[in-house]
C-alpha cells in the first residue's frame, strides 16, 4: 500500500502531502497562550507560534519517557495548531450553523454542505488574523485545520486521523494512549490521543449523539456503552477498566459481495458457488469463528446473495450488516432492526428503555419475512433464532463466536441451556434448525512480518437426527487435509440435489481437483 497520505480539504477535496509539507506541519505549533472562548469577538486573534521540540520525543518524555512511542501530534499529517484551536473554531462554526438553520430544516446532506462552507470561511478568517503576527499557514495547512474542524463536528474528531489510515481494523484507546491494529502490518502505539480522561469520555458521548444513540451515554450510572459511529465503525467504551477505555472496530468493507471474498482469499471459487447455492436453496446457515475472523463480512456477503424477490429482517445489537443499503446488485426488501440500550435506570425489575434482540424477534416475525438474519448470537436470543429456523424460516442465517471447530455444538447447547432449555431439548432444536455451519479461521502473522489471514477452514452439515450421546449428527463437507490448512472438499452433502436445482452448483465440481480450487498455496510466513 502507498505510504503517501492524502488529507481531505475542508471542501471535501484531497490534496497529496509530500515530505516538505509534512516537515512544515511539524516545524511549529501553537504556544502556551489559549485561544479566546467561543463567546469572544470573531475572528479570534491567534496566539504566536513557539518553536517545537521533536514531537514524538517530547510527548513521549512527558508521558512516561517511552521514546519509541510517537504522539498523535508527531505523526505525518499532524495539525499545525493545538487542538484547542480546533475546538474554538468548531464552536464558531456551530454558532453560525445554528444561526443559518436554527430549526434544522435542511436535509442532512445540505446541512453538512453548509457546514463545510462555514468551516472554510471560519478557518480563512482565523488564518488571516493569525498571519498578522505569525508565519502564515500554507494552503495545505489551512486545509488540514478545516478538515479537523469538520471531523470534530461530523466524524471521529481527534481520532479521525487514525481511522483514516490505510489498513486500520481496530483502534484501542486505553486512557490517553491508543493501540492501532492493521490487517497487513504490526500494531502501532500512539501517545496522547486526548488531553484528559474527561475529554475522552466527552468524545464517546458526542459520537453516540452523532450516531443517533443519544440514550447511550458513558457515565457512572451506565459505565459500559456500545454504538456505531456515523461512518459505521463500531464503538465499545467502558469506565470499568483501570482507565477509561474505547475500542473502535473499523469497517473497511461495507459494500462488498461474495466475489470480493474470493479475491481476498477468504473462500475459493468452489466455495463461492457452493455457498451461493446454499443461500438460494434456503439452507439455514450458521457462520462461526474466533473474534476478528471475518464472520460478519462473510454473513454480509451471503446476505447479498438473497434473491430480490424475498423479504428479509436483520436483527443486530449494533448495525454492521447494512443489508438495507444499496449493494452491488439488487437485494430483497430489508427491514434492519437494531437493539437499544438502557438509559441506566431500572423499572419493574428490568432496565428501563432497553430493547434486546430477543425482544425484537416477535415483532420482526410479524413483518412476514421469508428469512431472518441475526448479526451475532451472544445470549438467550439463540432460542428464538433456532425456533425461527426450525418453524419455517428457511434460509435464515446468524453468526456465533466459537474458538475451535470442534466446540460448535457445545457452544450452541451452552447458550440454549443458559436460556432455560434442557440439554436434550437443545440437541433436538439444533438438529432440526441448522443445515450448514461454516467455520472461519483467523491466522495473524503481522508480528513475524506477514499479514492477517481469514479463510474458511471447515464446513459442516448438521443432520436432522441425533446420534450417540443424544448429540446432533454432523458431517464434514470441507476440511483441511493433505497439507492444505484451508477448506478442501471431503464429503458430498445430503442436500446436493437441492443445490443442483438452483442451477448454481453441480456435484462433479466438488470432486474434480478440489485442492486446485484454492489456486495456489496460502502465503504464510510460517506454520504454527
Amino acid at each position: 500500500m502507498a505510504d503517501t497520505q492524502q488529507r481531505p480539504g475542508a471542501d471535501g477535496s484531497s490534496a497529496p502531502m509530500g515530505p516538505a509539507d509534512i516537515a512544515g506541519l511539524l516545524a511549529g505549533r501553537i504556544g502556551q497562550r489559549r485561544v479566546p472562548a467561543a463567546g469572544s469577538p470573531q475572528p479570534a486573534t491567534p496566539p504566536p507560534v513557539s518553536p517545537a521540540a521533536p514531537a514524538a520525543v517530547a510527548s513521549a518524555a512527558a508521558d512516561g519517557g517511552v521514546g519509541a512511542v510517537p504522539s498523535l501530534a508527531g505523526l505525518p499529517g499532524a495539525l499545525p495548531v493545538e487542538w484547542e484551536v480546533i475546538e474554538h473554531l468548531q464552536s464558531v462554526v456551530s454558532t453560525r450553523l445554528s444561526a443559518e438553520d436554527p430549526d434544522k430544516l435542511l436535509e442532512e446532506a445540505d446541512r453538512r454542505a453548509l457546514a463545510r462552507r462555514l468551516v472554510r470561511n471560519a478557518v480563512a478568517d482565523w488564518a488571516t488574523a493569525y498571519a498578522q503576527g505569525n508565519t502564515p499557514l500554507t494552503t495545505e495547512q489551512e486545509a488540514a485545520v478545516g478538515t479537523a474542524v469538520f471531523d470534530s463536528m461530523y466524524r471521529g474528531g481527534r481520532l479521525q486521523s487514525l481511522l483514516d489510515q490505510d489498513g486500520v481494523e481496530d483502534v484501542m484507546v486505553d486512557g490517553l494512549r491508543a493501540h492501532v491494529e492493521y490487517h497487513d502490518r504490526p500494531r502501532q502505539t500512539i501517545e496522547k490521543v486526548a488531553d484528559s480522561h474527561e475529554e475522552l469520555i466527552t468524545w464517546v458521548n458526542r459520537m453516540a449523539r452523532l450516531s443517533g444513540h443519544g440514550e447511550r451515554a458513558l457515565t457512572q450510572a451506565t459505565p459500559m456503552v456500545g454504538f456505531r459511529m456515523p461512518d459505521g465503525s463500531r464503538v465499545t467504551a467502558s469506565l470499568l477498566t483501570t482507565r477509561p477505555s474505547v475500542v473502535i472496530r473499523r469497517h473497511r468493507i461495507r459494500q462488498h459481495g461474495i466475489a470480493e471474498l474470493v479475491q481476498w482469499g477468504s473462500i475459493n471459487p468452489m466455495l463461492e458457488r457452493f455457498l451461493t447455492a446454499c443461500v438460494h436453496a434456503k439452507m439455514n446457515i450458521l457462520v462461526v469463528g474466533d473474534m476478528g475472523a471475518g464472520k460478519t463480512s462473510l454473513l454480509r456477503a451471503l446476505g447479498r446473495e438473497i434473491p430480490p424477490s424475498e423479504r428479509l429482517v436483520t436483527l443486530e445489537s449494533d448495525r454492521e450488516l447494512y443489508l438495507d443499503e444499496p449493494g452491488p446488485k439488487p437485494g430483497p426488501v430489508t427491514f434492519a432492526f437494531e437493539a437499544r440500550q438502557s438509559n441506566g435506570e431500572t423499572r419493574g425489575g428490568g432496565a428501563a428503555g432497553e430493547v434486546t434482540i430477543s425482544d425484537m424477534f416477535a415483532t420482526a416475525l410479524r413483518f412476514n419475512a421469508t428469512r431472518v438474519i441475526v448479526g451475532e448470537v451472544r445470549s438467550t436470543e439463540i432460542v428464538p433464532m433456532l425456533q425461527a429456523m426450525s418453524a419455517g424460516g428457511s434460509g435464515s442465517m446468524c453468526t456465533l463466536h466459537v474458538r475451535r471447530p470442534h466446540g460448535i455444538i457445545s457452544r450452541l447447547v451452552q447458550l440454549c441451556t443458559e436460556a432455560g432449555m434442557q440439554t436434550e431439548a437443545a440437541h433436538h432444536l439444533i438438529a432440526s434448525s441448522i443445515d450448514l455451519v461454516v467455520y472461519l479461521t483467523y491466522l495473524d502473522e503481522t508480528a513475524v512480518g506477514g499479514q492477517k489471514h481469514r479463510f474458511v477452514s471447515h464446513v459442516y452439515e448438521v443432520h436432522d437426527v441425533v446420534g450417540e450421546g443424544g448429540r446432533p449428527v454432523t458431517t464434514e463437507l470441507f476440511a483441511p487435509q493433505g497439507g492444505e490448512i484451508r477448506a478442501v472438499y471431503k464429503n458430498m452433502p445430503s442436500f446436493i440435489d437441492e443445490l443442483e436445482l438452483t442451477g448454481l452448483m453441480r456435484r462433479e465440481w466438488l470432486t474434480d481437483n478440489p485442492y486446485g480450487a484454492w489456486m495456489g498455496p496460502l502465503a504464510t510466513v510460517g506454520r504454527r
